[in-house]
């Protein structure tokens, strides 16, 4: 399990375990809150397409599926 530090997800960067679209590395470009102040879902950009797609940042918790940083 990845843990995660909420203040800080914005432009973390990920390394995808599975290669998705020939696309491995990631970075989060956005970050959205609901009225409480907790994170509801991020938007990940990928590196060298310019890619855009939305997840649950509770994704990113899978060690299965993501690693934190560039790898």
């Amino acid at each position: 399990m990845n843990p995660i530090n909420h203040k800080k997800l914005l432009n973390s960067k990920w390394t995808a375990v599975v290669t998705q679209n020939k696309e491995k590395h990631f970075m989060i470009t956005d970050v959205e809150f609901d009225e409480l102040g907790k994170v509801v879902a991020c938007t990940m950009e990928a590196i060298i397409s310019k890619r855009e797609f939305c997840l649950s940042w509770r994704d990113l918790k899978d060690s299965e599926k993501w690693r934190q940083g560039w790898k």
